[in-house]
């Protein structure tokens, strides 16, 4: 019976820690690629994001992906694009996408997904 009751007491702050997060605390979707390309065919409006130097973007890219390297020109687009729209970022691995999302979401954008394991993926 004493198991019972530290179960059920354990299950009570579990649910009650997590009733009280804020629907925002997830910050951005970490997509595997097939879900990545379905989800971006079903939001409107959308834009892909290679977040990748542009040297890496010449070589291979994924269609209709613009351009915008993560460690120089974010302040700059972030202006520039529209909040409502929803961002789809990769770069090789997924790390500096990541980065990228986060970043986004502290501007304000909040449909935000990432492509899991990057374009290696």
């Amino acid at each position: 019976m004493k198991s019972f009751a530290s179960i059920v007491a354990f299950f009570l702050v579990i649910c009650s820690s997590i009733a009280g997060q804020i629907p925002d605390s997830v910050k951005f979707k970490s997509l595997q690629p097939y879900y990545f390309h379905l989800t971006y065919l079903k939001e409107d409006p959308a834009l892909i994001i290679d977040v990748r130097e542009f040297f890496e973007y010449r070589g291979s890219r994924l269609r209709d992906a613009v351009n915008i390297p993560a460690f120089s020109n974010l302040e700059f687009s972030a202006d520039t694009i529209n909040k409502e729209c929803a961002l789809f970022l990769y770069c090789t691995t997924d790390y500096r996408s990541i980065r990228a999302a986060r970043y986004f979401y502290d501007k304000g954008f909040r449909k935000l997904y990432s492509l899991k394991g990057g374009i290696v993926a």
